[in-house]
């Protein structure tokens, strides 16, 4: 098993047994209750959340794991990003080449780290090794250190994208869940209106709220979950395309060096 299908896994597990002792050790405190042998009246919000039924679980489920991902993305975003910023970094890697030290640009790599930094480094050392060879010409060269930044590229990219299929499938699964609970709710309150007589009043409050309650859950998994999404996209595409430009950069400079 991959090392990300593990951690969802676990995550799934932890979420739910977690999601469980809240719905029925917090919200279902007998203290939130007016009655609390029964449990029929809530006395606040945590037992009228409480009220929302057991899909309440499967969509606190979602909203742990929504923010789990979305914690672990922007660790994960911040650490291929590297130490300091990126663009004066660039500038010294280009600086050293013109001056010919690769030692001195792979050192810079060094410090750097991060997915930019890493490709580089592919690269330049991939460079430094060929500079000694006789047996091929520059061409040759430039076409095997591109094929060197090109296969880091192919390690370093999916990196940067994991898990963030993940937040856009629970953002949808989120308001079907919700939808789900909704609907269980109205179900249970019209089923108090067609009471034969006068309807129970306790019964049909309990449909509302348990629908109530589940679309607003269902909405908030969604709305973080499609936040977060956009917006690690959105930083994705820009190391993407900072990784393209910089490695673009470095094979003219090659280029023109061996020329």
């Amino acid at each position: 098993m991959k090392k990300s299908g593990l951690f969802s896994t676990v995550l799934i597990i932890i979420a739910l047994i977690v999601s469980a002792l809240i719905y029925y050790l917090w919200f279902g405190n007998p203290a939130y209750f007016k009655d609390p042998e029964t449990k029929n009246t809530p006395a606040n919000l945590l037992g009228a959340a409480y009220k929302g039924g057991p899909v309440l679980i499967f969509l606190l489920t979602v909203s742990f794991m929504v923010i789990t991902y979305a914690v672990e993305r922007g660790l994960s975003l911040a650490k291929a990003k590297g130490k300091g910023n990126i663009e004066p970094f660039l500038k010294n890697i280009q600086l050293a080449l013109r001056d010919g030290n690769i030692e001195e640009a792979i050192a810079l790599c060094d410090k750097q780290k991060g997915s930019i930094a890493n490709i580089i480094k592919q690269g330049l050392e991939r460079y430094q090794l060929l500079a000694a060879e006789k047996n091929m010409n520059a061409e040759e060269k430039l076409m095997d250190v591109r094929n060197a930044i090109e296969e880091a590229m192919g390690l370093e990219l999916p990196l940067l994208n994991t898990n963030l299929s993940a937040l856009a499938t629970l953002a949808s699964v989120s308001v079907l869940i919700g939808l789900l609970g909704t609907v269980v709710g109205m179900i249970r309150a019209f089923q108090a209106l067609a009471t034969a007589g006068t309807p129970n009043a306790a019964e049909l409050s309990a449909g509302i709220s348990e629908a109530l309650f589940n679309t607003a859950f269902g909405l908030f998994g969604a709305i973080i979950g499609t936040i977060f999404y956009n917006f690690y996209l959105t930083k994705v595409g820009k190391i993407t395309y900072m990784i393209d430009e910089a490695t673009y950069n470095i094979l003219a400079l090659i280029a023109l060096k061996d020329k």
